[in-house]
């Protein structure tokens, strides 16, 4: 009898050890759909490994339903002119895009994209950098200062109608955020963190709901309209990561990256950070990741941003894990949809 155990425990343990998957070394790269429009497409929410969404210049919105095999598309009531450059989907039906610009407002559309309805527009002139939720009901989107304070919207009905926060961080002279890939402003549950550039390239947080703020200056590189924070993601437990740099010299490596440790309070710098300028960068939990992008490639980093690793020239502006946390997509210009390979 313990002879036939010890058989069997060693089955047990050989075939749990066969059926390990073995995480991968790095990104095979990026499999690219074709799509049907040629827009620069900004806006992305992937919802599972099949349905995604997209948004972009021309008031263009995408939707696929079979992981990117086909595309259904169009302009979202008829405004042409403007670039919807955040998007955040619900499903497969729903979803609430931001425009970046004027006319500056949010729609909505609860049938898969056939219609669209008008749920805000703000009166002022005003530019709108991106939208988020910490859940199904709570949004948040985040436009550039007026009046020294930072310009808050929050949805507490998926979207449905908007209002802006009554507490607003101050925004120093010069300030401003990036709608270059939608993500400088991330909610998760009470926790809102805002990246900004410009003069100062500070990161703004709070830890219940826009009721009190915090504000940090950041390493990343700033000091002119074209220098800052793009793109933040949740590493959890206080940490956050951050992505930037300077649009117009896309090639500077220097203080384009940095971890922050809320706990601390501290900052700290890469050994190798990505190559040049990024817009977009997110965390894959799946396998402890993180992918950055921009227009003149796609870095990642196994070690929590300590160090990077070039693995594609493609070029993209944002990237977005799925809310299935499953997969990771990327959107570009020229109507650059595509979704990252693993294997």
């Amino acid at each position: 009898m313990r002879k036939i155990l010890s058989i069997l425990s060693l089955g047990i343990l050989f075939s749990c050890q066969t059926n390990e998957k073995k995480v991968p070394e790095k990104p095979f790269g990026w499999e690219i759909f074709e799509v049907p429009v040629k827009a620069s497409l900004r806006g992305l929410s992937p919802v599972t490994n099949e349905i995604a969404w997209a948004s972009g210049s021309g008031g263009t919105w995408l939707r696929t339903l079979d992981g990117g095999t086909t595309w259904d598309h169009g302009v979202i009531s008829d405004l042409d002119t403007v670039d919807f450059r955040s998007i955040h989907a619900f499903d497969a039906e729903q979803a609430v895009v931001v425009s970046a610009g004027q006319p500056a407002v949010i729609y909505k559309t609860i049938d898969g994209g056939k219609t669209w309805e008008l749920k805000h527009q703000e009166e002022e002139a005003a530019f709108l950098d991106g939208i988020s939720f910490s859940n199904p009901d709570q949004g948040y989107v985040v436009g550039d200062p007026v009046d020294g304070k930072w310009m808050i919207l929050q949805s507490a009905n998926q979207g449905e109608s908007w209002y802006p926060l009554l507490n607003l961080p101050s925004a120093k002279e010069g300030e401003a955020g990036f709608a270059a890939s939608a993500s400088s402003l991330i909610a998760d549950g009470e926790n809102l963190w805002l990246g900004s550039g410009g003069t100062e390239a500070n990161l703004h947080y709070s830890p219940d709901q826009g009721t009190t703020w915090k504000q940090w200056n950041s390493p990343l590189m700033q000091g002119e309209a074209s220098k800052g924070i793009f793109s933040l993601t949740n590493l959890g437990n206080g940490g956050v990561f951050l992505v930037g740099g300077d649009y117009l010299n896309m090639e500077d490596t220097n203080s384009v990256a940095a971890t922050f440790n809320l706990n601390k309070e501290e900052w700290k710098l890469p050994k190798a950070s990505p190559k040049g300028y990024r817009s977009g960068v997110v965390y894959f939990p799946k396998y402890h990741w993180l992918i950055a992008v921009g227009p003149t490639g796609s870095d990642f980093s196994k070690d929590g941003g300590a160090s990077w690793e070039n693995f594609s020239s493609e070029g993209f502006h944002a990237v977005k894990l799925g809310h299935a946390e499953g997969t990771i997509w990327a959107s570009g210009s020229n109507g650059r949809i595509a979704r990252l390979k693993i294997q």
